[in-house]
């Protein structure tokens, strides 16, 4: 893909910003594993508490960037025309950095119980989950949405010309500014606050984050495989649209246990059961999209990070989101290892998989490279796949003990009681986090490098030059049917975990203290939805990397 707009360019500086936050949270998850270890390392420098908010904050961050790059990267495209004010985008993005680094250092000052409090408000931490950002960061960000939203809107053509990929951006960049104002606002009342709060993660993620992904999906199918964009728009309009209607109410599952009325139990666990649909629905939009044809393809590495995102979403997001968010189960799972299991997943997995992808997309255009080594990408890929789902089965089966300690046997106590029962899962949490680090160095240095590797790496002149030329069972077409049944079975593993964690209000082992069953269901569970995951990326793959130029000339010559 060649450049067609010069105001393109201003992606690439938040896409390598990215690359660079992302390595950093990394290091600060893996300086976790160690602190759940040894609780002792650098306590009294950067306590355990403080290193977690670094990692969820700066998780939050990269992604916002690589959404900011890939909306740049995109926008002339959508638009036919450059980027609205160029010079605020070098402002957004000076700003971007100054918050960044602000937001590092004050997160320090937790330790200290500094919270920089003027005019009734924290201007340097809050101490907030997610949002521990102070309000001078906040405020930063408010700005910095409005500049995108600005410069977006500017650029998109008259509204009565829009297409759903134009709504479902122009949606998206309006609404990250309008609801992070939910949480620039002290309220003394813990459970008042928590509402609010919530409405910032929730809508925040849940809600806008997810409209961004299915717009932007959309749009990258439609130029990996030179598609119409008339032929996704369908996909994109009712995936938006469930978004909506199912993660309004489904915000209730937070509000459980904060004090608010009984009756959220209810509702919460309805709704929230209701959320996994627009996700069904995208994983059936990859698939529609990228079998419109049967063109080659061209770019895999970008392919294969975006149908990890998918993937990842579904089981991540829909099948783990919905196994702990009734309140049923949401009583034993609360505050476990359970909900690392699925916020890494659903966080890292749907959405920092999607900027990756797109990254891969728009480095070798940026840069005028038609042709690149692909096997470093795919390589990356893979390791970054793996270790990320073994992360997550690896939480899952520590928050299954942990959940039987705390909840069942009622041991209080971390370092004595409970620390040694879940210290081989945090080895594996660690192994696996190793593994996902290999990946992303090696994914780093391939982006930071690409077309400059020609003494390192031997430069492909035909990336489908590797292709197989024979076909196999594992490499034939895969058929929607099939595509079907792979969801289903992923579904079936996650009913297992379902009522895995549902077994504990069981009076076998609530009272009598017998965790043989959601242990069982455990073992079942998670290693099934783990392998179930990873066969079906690599056939689905398998049957991409199969496609040739005479498979595409067959499909042109099919009767309308």
């Amino acid at each position: 893909m060649e450049i067609k707009y010069k105001t393109q360019r201003l992606s690439m500086r938040f896409f390598m910003l990215m690359l660079i936050l992302f390595l950093l949270q990394i290091g600060f998850g893996l300086l976790l594993v160690v602190q759940h270890t040894d609780p002792t390392v650098m306590s009294g420098t950067l306590n355990f508490n403080v290193a977690r908010a670094e990692h969820l904050n700066l998780g939050i961050l990269w992604i916002l960037a690589g959404f900011i790059g890939t909306i740049l990267f995109v926008g002339p495209l959508l638009s036919e025309r450059e980027l609205a004010a160029p010079w605020l985008i070098k402002v957004l993005f000076y700003a971007f950095i100054a918050a960044v680094v602000f937001n590092i250092y004050t997160q320090g000052l937790a330790a200290k119980g500094i919270a920089g409090w003027w005019k009734g408000q924290p201007w340097l931490q809050e101490g907030l989950e997610y949002i521990e950002a102070g309000r001078i960061v906040d405020l930063v960000v408010l700005i910095g949405f409005g500049i995108l939203a600005y410069v977006v809107l500017r650029t998109f053509p008259k509204v009565r010309v829009w297409n759903e990929i134009h709504w479902g951006l122009g949606i998206g960049v309006v609404a990250l500014m309008v609801v992070w104002l939910f949480g620039l606002f002290f309220v003394p009342r813990l459970d008042v606050q928590e509402y609010f709060r919530w409405f910032v993660v929730h809508y925040w993620v849940e809600g806008v984050w997810e409209v961004i992904h299915i717009s932007l999906i959309g749009f990258l199918l439609v130029l990996l495989f030179k598609v119409d964009v008339k032929s996704v728009g369908y996909a994109v309009f009712w995936g938006v649209t469930l978004v909506w209607l199912s993660g309004l109410l489904g915000n209730a599952h937070h509000y459980f246990w904060i004090g608010t009325p009984e009756f959220w139990q209810f509702w919460g666990s309805l709704f929230s059961a209701m959320e996994p649909l627009p996700l069904i629905f995208c994983f059936w939009h990859i698939y529609l999209d990228s079998h419109q044809n049967s063109k080659p393809l061209e770019n895999a590495p970008a392919f294969y990070f975006m149908l990890g995102s998918v993937v990842l979403e579904q089981v991540g997001a829909g099948i783990l989101g919905f196994s702990m968010t009734f309140s049923l189960t949401n009583l034993w799972s609360h505050g476990t290892w359970i909900t690392p299991a699925h916020g890494h997943l659903a966080l890292f997995g749907t959405f920092g998989m999607l900027v990756i992808g797109a990254a891969y997309f728009a480095v070798p255009a940026l840069r005028g490279i038609k042709h690149f080594n692909q096997r470093i990408g795919k390589l990356a890929f893979w390791l970054v796949f793996i270790g990320i789902l073994g992360m997550a089965v690896a939480f899952a089966y520590g928050g299954t003990v942990q959940m039987y300690a705390y909840r069942t046997l009622g041991l209080t106590w971390f370092g004595g009681d409970i620390l040694p029962k879940m210290n081989i899962y945090g080895i594996f949490v660690g192994l696996f986090g190793i593994l996902l680090t290999f990946g992303a160095v090696l994914m780093t240095y391939d982006l930071f490098t690409m077309g400059r590797q020609s003494n390192l790496v031997q430069v492909l002149d035909d990336p489908r030059a590797a292709r197989p030329t024979a076909a196999s069972r594992w490499s034939r077409p895969l058929t929607g049917f099939e595509a079907g049944t792979w969801l289903a079975i992923m579904w079936l593993f996650g009913a297992i975990v379902t009522f895995g964690l549902l077994s504990f209000n069981l009076d076998q082992v609530r009272v009598e203290g017998n965790p043989v069953i959601p242990y069982i269901m455990a073992a079942i569970g998670y290693p099934g939805l783990l392998i179930t995951a990873l066969l079906f990326v690599r056939r689905f793959l398998a049957s991409m990397e199969a496609r040739t130029d005479e498979g595409e000339q067959r499909t042109a010559k099919l009767p309308a």
